[in-house]
């Protein structure tokens, strides 16, 4: 008997652990849409109508609802867009709406922790704007989300659901980042691009005529060169051949590093400038 009774409770125990998997009745659903050069993600979760009246029925007009189910639908994008002429910075927002019947309010909230409201927190508004609701001519079983009329420029923001589309149109910043790119690019590199190609050349044993060609651009674009800058040089001027250059920077070099206290260049700087023979 006891061991029926163990057999029993051992299978009773096994029976209450088994997981049965089936469908989510609102699965979950991710969109990545680049637009322009920005990176928009939205994961939110997809209820379906199943004849029910879902605008003005099981969700009235004028209430807080976090557009999916499950848990709140997070907006997340790389950099700031625009819509209805308001900047929404970079970062993960909860998207709430508010539907209406001929409207409805769009609400990015900074507070992505899943929260049910009935109200919302000023202080945590990023953003809220308002957004036309069109009859569709058919009715959308399941909820969707979209990004859609994609440009270089700007996209929308589609909400789908029963027999209602809202659609948000959104600016992205793209021309003044290309724009930003191609004056960056076209007026060449920077001082530190030259000291760093001079450098590795240095020290990759390529050539050292192009090493000070480079070194001697990055020297002329730099208002205030420092020890660590003036030590690299003398060594490139050392192996191209120009000692007397050489002595001029590593002197330069050690000038400066005693006046930071900087012991390893004040000694590196030493030793070579008495193997240049000037000390």
């Amino acid at each position: 008997m006891k061991f029926l009774s163990l057999a029993l409770t051992v299978f009773i125990t096994c029976s209450m652990s088994a997981q049965i998997q089936t469908p989510a009745a609102s699965p979950a659903a991710s969109l990545t849409q680049t637009v322009g050069l920005t990176k928009i993600s939205i994961d939110y979760s997809r209820p379906s109508r199943r004849g029910r009246k879902i605008f003005g029925g099981i969700l009235p007009y004028g209430t807080i609802w976090r557009t999916g189910a499950n848990s709140t639908t997070k907006f997340s994008i790389d950099k700031a867009i625009t819509l209805g002429g308001k900047e929404l910075k970079a970062g993960t927002y909860s998207l709430y709406t508010i539907p209406g019947e001929n409207e409805w309010e769009v609400i990015f909230y900074t507070d992505d922790s899943n929260p049910l409201l009935t109200e919302f927190e000023d202080t945590k508004i990023a953003l809220r704007t308002m957004a036309e609701a069109q009859q569709l001519p058919m009715n959308i079983e399941t909820f969707t989300i979209t990004i859609d009329d994609v440009t270089a420029d700007g996209a929308t923001l589609g909400l789908m659901w029963e027999n209602q589309y809202v659609g948000v149109p959104f600016k992205v910043s793209t021309d003044k980042e290309v724009m930003a790119s191609i004056e960056s690019t076209l007026n060449g590199p920077a001082a530190g691009d030259y000291y760093n190609a001079a450098v590795y050349y240095l020290n990759a044993g390529k050539d050292i005529e192009k090493s000070k060609m480079w070194m001697d651009k990055a020297m002329s674009m730099t208002e205030n060169p420092r020890f660590w800058q003036l030590r690299q040089q003398s060594l490139i001027l050392a192996k191209s051949g120009d000692k007397k250059g050489a002595i001029k920077a590593a002197k330069a070099s050690l000038a400066d590093a005693e006046k930071e206290g900087n012991a390893d260049y004040i000694k590196m700087n030493q030793d070579s400038l008495k193997e240049w023979g000037a000390m």
